[in-house]
């Protein structure tokens, strides 16, 4: 196959895929008694355009099942058919045959499981139940039927309506594409001015995105160096300098903008999943979504999309309760998931919450007892939630093909630390249960604090740290033989880890009342990391270590400093699980 037929397909496949997921969000948002003539409109463009776009490349399957489908939204929205839940059912279904047939022409595998006559078969049984208008024209194509609006030229079909070579319909002609060197364009109807966007390959960005992170490590070196000139006789460089540093950092937010995305995209596929998965578990639920607009990075989106089904499902199926366990618990029989995303403190904050019988602390810590795992009854609520994070951990007294086998949480909770994230529990009986995830807003570059130890510069992500202080000798304690420190911070005792020590250092710490303390939250719990020195705040270009070295315990990556050094990124959520196995104490003093 050519290139330029390859180059139409990809289009191709990328809006059937937009169309077919609007389709999905249309149909599950109508009113069965009052249903939106637009939203019915909305639905009958979607199929309509599938249909014209597969007819081109001669895709049947694809080509069947729309032409079914369109003819019985035709006959919805022309009201010689009411809207019946069935319908919807079906509708969702032939979506999902549509979907298969889809990945399968993408993939050039033929998926003979796909069952599209059985599909095109449900469907036009539907159509028993509505009288043949006068004007149909026998295949239930009303878009060219006389009078109606899809009569004219329909423009719903994207780019392939006006491809070059393309056979079409008897439309109304539509004015010539102006010649041009780049590769075929959309054409928009007279008059209209040209598209506002054009598609760029995910390659080429990240590249675009690649060489803006090498230059803001030159505008970091060449910053340092201009830092050792006098200002008064290297005045004019000074404000070069300046001016770079401004530039870089614009041109790097506007380059990061291109790879964001709303999170609408993932948000959107779960309207549906909650509907099924209630259902079949007999249960009512509602979901609602907020922050749907809030963006986030391309690469951070696509791999939240499984976390988020997991704990989505995890809500529905151990959270909410039957009807009639709500409604004798003084509850609406309908229960609710929220699932809103929002800015906070320069991270990304995915909430996901239900109104559900909330997480069980006895149940859970008698599980742990049952596995072995070092629990005790004085732990804090936040540290037993974090229990169902352990591999293999499950309270379901029954395994379903949902849930039930202690697959999945360790899973989300690996994932979510892969993209340099966290993820808390916050948990109420008989009150429901609110999940967060702060993720970063991309994964190429981190607002980090820039620490010392014995010389070298480490780097710890903003999101994990609460505060820094220098201590007082009065306020740290020993434990004793290798039971490690802790430290008073307002009253409250944390456990201290000694950066230089978790590291190997050779060299001699320095006393702790001259070091710095970076207080630090991760897993739910507090802890503070003793450093010798804090050297300031800066954006970090992130640098995998795992091509060439092999994965080191407690760090997630490099970066390049301002002179040429490497500097080491901490990974703040195994640094308690280092120092415990060198021997360090950090279970709180009663």
């Amino acid at each position: 196959m050519s290139d330029g037929m390859n180059q139409f397909l990809q289009v191709f496949f990328e809006e059937t895929e937009e169309h077919l997921a609007s389709l999905e969000l249309l149909l599950l948002g109508l009113d069965l008694q009052r249903p939106d003539a637009e939203e019915l409109n909305g639905i009958f463009r979607a199929a309509h355009s599938i249909k014209g776009s597969a007819g081109m490349f001669g895709f049947d399957d694809l080509t069947a099942v729309t032409h079914e489908l369109e003819t019985l939204l035709d006959r919805i929205r022309s009201g010689q058919l009411a809207l019946r839940a069935d319908m919807v059912d079906l509708f969702l279904q032939a979506r999902d045959v549509l979907m298969r047939l889809l990945d399968a022409h993408r993939q050039q595998r033929p998926d003979p499981s796909v069952p599209v006559t059985d599909t095109v078969a449900r469907l036009r049984a539907l159509l028993q139940d509505a009288p043949v208008a006068a004007e149909d024209d026998g295949f239930g194509f009303f878009a060219n039927a006389p009078g109606t609006p899809e009569a004219a030229a329909d423009d719903d079909f994207g780019f392939f309506d006006q491809a070059p070579g393309t056979p079409t319909a008897a439309v109304t002609p539509l004015e010539p594409a102006k010649p041009a060197p780049a590769p075929p364009l959309p054409v928009g109807k007279p008059g209209e001015c040209e598209s506002s966007s054009i598609r760029v390959s995910v390659e080429k960005i990240d590249s675009l995105i690649n060489l803006v992170g090498e230059l803001v490590i030159t505008q970091a070196m060449l910053g340092q160096l201009g830092g050792a000139l006098d200002p008064s006789v290297h005045e004019r460089i000074h404000q070069a300098l300046a001016q770079l540093e401004h530039n870089t950092r614009d041109l790097q937010e506007s380059v990061m903008s291109i790879r964001m995305l709303p999170i609408s995209f993932i948000f959107s596929r779960f309207p549906r999943l909650v509907r099924d998965t209630s259902a079949r578990l007999g249960k009512q639920v509602e979901l609602l979504l907020q922050g749907e607009h809030t963006e986030l990075d391309k690469g951070v989106i696509e791999r939240l999309s499984d976390p988020l089904t997991h704990i989505v499902r995890n809500s529905i199926d151990h959270g909410i309760e039957l009807p009639e366990a709500r409604l004798a618990a003084g509850k609406p029989a309908s229960g609710t998931v929220r699932l809103g995303a929002f800015h906070q403190g320069g991270s990304i904050v995915v909430e996901i919450s239900d109104d559900g019988r909330g997480l069980d602390r006895e149940r859970i810590l008698a599980k742990a007892r049952e596995k072995n795992l070092a629990v005790h009854d004085a732990m804090s609520d936040a540290e037993v939630w974090q229990l169902i994070f352990m591999p293999g951990f499950s309270t379901a007294e029954v395994v379903t093909d949902l849930s039930g086998r202690g697959v999945g949480m360790d899973v989300v909770k690996r994932n979510i630390q892969a993209m340099g994230g966290r993820i808390d529990i916050d948990s109420a009986a008989g009150l429901g249960t609110r999940i967060s995830i702060r993720l970063p807003l991309t994964m190429a570059i981190l607002d980090g604090l820039i620490v010392a130890v014995a010389r070298t510069h480490y780097v710890i992500p903003l999101t994990y740290i609460v505060e820094s202080l220098q201590p007082k000798a009065a306020d740290i304690r020993s434990l004793g033989g290798e039971e490690g420190a802790v430290i008073r911070v307002r009253g409250e005792y944390l456990p201290l880890i000694s950066l230089h020590d978790l590291l190997g250092e050779t060299t001699p710490p320095l006393p702790a009342e001259q070091s710095i303390v970076v207080i630090l939250e991760a897993d739910g719990r507090h802890f503070a990391l003793q450093v010798d020195d804090l050297v300031g705040q800066q954006q970090v270009v992130i640098k995998s270590l795992e091509q060439n070295f092999r994965r080191i315990d407690g760090i997630a990556g490099a970066t390049i400093m301002g002179d040429g050094s490497v500097a080491l990124i901490l990974d703040v959520d195994a640094l308690p699980g280092l120092a415990q196995q060198q021997g360090a104490a950090l279970h709180e003093l009663p």
